[in-house]
């Protein structure tokens, strides 16, 4: 296949309550799609629920036909990030080490969640091995491609790649991932698609495989930011309710000058400037400033920062007799053995300080913008080569975003590269709890973009 039509979750709602598809053709084209023998299918997912799926989808149609509509998500294919919980299922977080464990007995809460809003499970999506990357490379279960230049090979973003994939390529109307330091917008950023990161607090993680308990947050990655902002309120357990875009005109938008500009790939800069100019035409105010929380938070997580301690604390009881780890990802969990309990505590409250610091109390704009990502996706093959371009990509991949969820911030990822180009993400974020309100922010800043779905992905 050439390419493949996403459709934002509204327009799929719409259709199947205008009885112009079913739930169970959907899912059909999804899995037609895994399975196509010359698309990422076989990468994306670590399995795929093909029979489950249909008769979900067919118990779906069913219950449509008498009138039972639980929610927007209603009979759409949803991939899972192979790291939640799925009742019945090992959950092997990428890894190959975890293949023996028990099957989990129960769902996940986000994965509940999902199941009670109608949405039908079609697979877990591939991740780096352990969540802890934001390249997207697996040895173990192979790598997706990302659908730009696909010939070419390039990183998926992680560690939701699977999760990217599967959305940029109709593998999944939506995916469910985290983000520990960008996991989700990453992924989003690089193929295309638009990606969440809630206030930690806001989405159970019950039932996901950890990798810094303090950090990790669960959130959606899918075509646009109201289908964002859907599948949020599913996961959050609120009643799904339409957000409306706050006004552009007036609207203050301020762009960190330090820290989250440096070193940008062309591609990137051009992109991000151009989305600058158009959001000034349409009245908003473009507001340059400092945040010194961002320096600090950067100086604070010199030395790796929580994420290798408690990840150290989660693996440690099998990591000394187990070899068969991805070694880019083993040789950051191990950075953890050697961090003192004193250096840890001292971490967490200098975090803390930060956090309180990072407050609209302190500011005077309506969202913060910047690049999701500084560079654009590399080939993998030179950094499954190259130990040290992987060390220098992966810093790269993780510097805007780990310093939001280091402050605890909330923030969405959107596209905003011209047709046909490399995909570049911008990233709108928030304070701590204001989660509807940097939704509602995207939604303006996405229809001032001239981003509307559906979106025609590249895919040769």
């Amino acid at each position: 296949m050439t390419g493949v039509l996403v459709a934002p979750i509204a327009a799929l709602a719409r259709a199947l309550a205008e009885g112009k598809t079913s739930s169970r053709k959907l899912v059909e084209e999804a899995l037609a799609r895994i399975a196509d023998a010359n698309g990422e299918g076989g990468r994306a997912f670590t399995k795929v629920h093909g029979q489950g799926a249909l008769l979900a989808a067919d118990a779906s149609d069913r219950l449509r036909k008498e009138g039972v509509v639980p929610s927007p998500l209603a009979g759409l294919p949803v991939s899972i990030k192979d790291l939640f919980d799925i009742a019945g299922d090992v959950t092997t977080a990428g890894s190959k080490i975890l293949r023996d464990r028990s099957p989990a007995a129960a769902d996940a809460v986000a994965v509940a969640r999902l199941r009670a809003a109608g949405a039908v499970v079609i697979g877990r999506s591939n991740m780096t091995e352990f969540a802890f990357s934001g390249i997207g490379i697996n040895p173990h279960y192979g790598t997706p491609a990302n659908p730009y230049e696909r010939g070419t090979r390039r990183i998926p973003g992680g560690s939701s790649s699977g999760a990217a994939v599967s959305v940029s390529d109709g593998m999944a109307a939506f995916a469910v991932g985290t983000d520990t330091g960008g996991s989700a917008r990453i992924p989003a950023a690089l193929c295309g698609i638009t990606g969440f990161k809630p206030t930690t607090a806001r989405v159970p993680r019950e039932g996901a495989f950890p990798l810094s308990t303090t950090l990790d947050s669960v959130g959606p990655l899918a075509p646009a930011v109201a289908c964002c902002a859907t599948i949020f309120q599913v996961l959050a357990g609120d009643a799904p309710r339409p957000l409306s875009p706050v006004p552009l005109s007036g609207m203050r938008l301020g762009v960190p000058k330090n820290h989250m500009l440096e070193e940008l790939d062309i591609e990137v800069s051009e992109a991000f400037q151009s989305a600058l100019q158009r959001l000034s035409r349409r009245g908003a105010k473009i507001v340059d400033i400092t945040v010194p929380e961002f320096d600090a938070a950067a100086k604070a997580n010199v030395g790796g920062g929580i994420s290798p301690p408690e990840a150290y604390t989660v693996h440690r009881r099998w990591i000394e007799r187990e070899r068969d780890i991805d070694p880019r990802v083993l040789e950051r969990i191990l950075r953890g053995a050697s961090v003192s309990a004193a250096d840890y505590i001292d971490l967490l409250a200098s975090r803390a300080q930060l956090m309180k610091r990072f407050a609209r109390t302190h500011y005077e704009f309506d969202a913060l913008i910047m690049p999701t990502v500084p560079r654009i996706a590399p080939r993998i093959e030179e950094l499954e080569r190259s130990p040290e371009r992987f060390r220098l990509a992966n810093g790269s991949m993780l510097r805007n975003t780990s310093l939001i969820n280091f402050l605890d911030g909330c923030a969405l990822s959107l596209p905003i590269q011209p047709p046909r180009t490399a995909p570049v993400g911008l990233m709108v974020v928030g304070f701590a709890g204001e989660d509807e309100r940097v939704l509602s922010a995207g939604l303006a800043i996405e229809a001032a973009l001239a981003y509307q779905g559906p979106v025609l992905v590249d895919t040769r």
